[in-house]
Formats: C-alpha cells, sequence, structure tokens
C-alpha cells in the first residue's frame, strides 16, 4: 500500500464519520479540550515576538528588549534632532555670508563702529 492509497483511504474513513457511543464522544471532547489548554499560547504584547528572540541573548538576567528598543529609538531621535538643528544653523550662516558677499558695500563697512551707529539711527528713524 502506498502513501497515497493510505491517505485515500483515511480520506474515505474521515469523510463517513465515525460511529462513537456518548461515553466515547465524552473521552475524546475532555482529552481535545486538555490539549487545546496546553496548547494556547500566552497572550503577549506588540512586542511580545521580539522578547522571544531577544531572550536567547541573555533571557530576563540580561538587557531585555523593553530597554533597549526605546534606548535606541531615543538615541536616533536625539541624532536627528541635533542633524536637523545644525543644518538650520548652517543655512543660517550661508544665508548671511551670501548677503554680505553679494552687498555693494564692502566688508570693511560692517566692522566699522561709525556704520553701526548709523545704521541704528536709520533703522530707529523708519
Amino acid at each position: 500500500m502506498n502513501e497515497m492509497h493510505f491517505g485515500n483511504k483515511i480520506r474515505q474513513v474521515l469523510n463517513q464519520g465515525l460511529r462513537l457511543n456518548k461515553k466515547q464522544a465524552e473521552r475524546l471532547h475532555v482529552a481535545r479540550e486538555r490539549a487545546l489548554a496546553a496548547q494556547r499560547p500566552e497572550i503577549g504584547g506588540v512586542f511580545a515576538w521580539a522578547d522571544n528572540v531577544a531572550g536567547g541573548f541573555g533571557g530576563w538576567g540580561g538587557l531585555s528588549l523593553r530597554l533597549v528598543a526605546p534606548l535606541a529609538a531615543l538615541t536616533v531621535s536625539v541624532a536627528a534632532l541635533y542633524t536637523w538643528q545644525q543644518n538650520r544653523v548652517i543655512a543660517d550662516f550661508e544665508e548671511i555670508d551670501t548677503m554680505l558677499l553679494a552687498d555693494d558695500l564692502p566688508i570693511d563697512a560692517y566692522l566699522d563702529r561709525g556704520f553701526q551707529n548709523f545704521l541704528k539711527t536709520r533703522a530707529a528713524e523708519q
């Protein structure tokens, strides 16, 4: 009897249904419920799968993923904010440099104290 023939015989028996008395059916039902109770997984959080992966690297005694993942996210966020802020400061400096170099006045005029006073009084008048 080959595997395909054996599978067909099992399918025919299952399709016909088994004739069980009440005692056998009840015993099967109780055994099935016990097996299902033992098989049911624990209800975990969103990152329960990740904790199982990290558990192999030291378990609860080592660093838990619950500690490492938020710290990594915080580090990446702080690095991104720092980079963005530095780019803003550089862009501001570039804008000032461009305005100074494109202006008709020489740079020495901006360094003269008298010229700075002139600009302040002129701005106050307007």
